[in-house]
């Protein structure tokens, strides 16, 4: 026996606009604070700025994840919040060389 949710999950029936416009929304605003703070650590060259770029983009990408599990919760489209929170993730690693940079 399944439960609603699960045939939901399995048929992929994830077209929801909305939540694609609030998920890139919301990484758009994450990316750009990131930005903000590399700008930051060239200009300045501060160790605390370098290290706030991952650690942004980091924050970010578990925030989506927390927006995953409500929206599941919810019975809503939920793997669009959770790409946003492995694209966000996947950033991070990216720019963790960003305060060895700085001298």
């Amino acid at each position: 026996m399944t439960s609603e949710g699960s045939i939901n999950d399995v048929e992929k029936r994830w077209r929801d606009p909305a939540a694609v416009r609030a998920a890139a929304k919301y990484v758009g605003i994450v990316i750009i604070l990131a930005i903000m703070a590399l700008a930051a650590t060239a200009v300045w060259r501060s160790l605390l700025a370098g290290v706030l770029v991952p650690g942004i983009l980091f924050a970010g990408g578990i925030g989506a994840f927390v927006r995953t599990i409500q929206v599941w919760r919810a019975d809503g489209v939920w793997v669009i919040w959770q790409a946003a929170g492995w694209i966000l993730l996947a950033l991070a690693v990216f720019f963790l060389g960003v305060p060895f940079a700085v001298r």
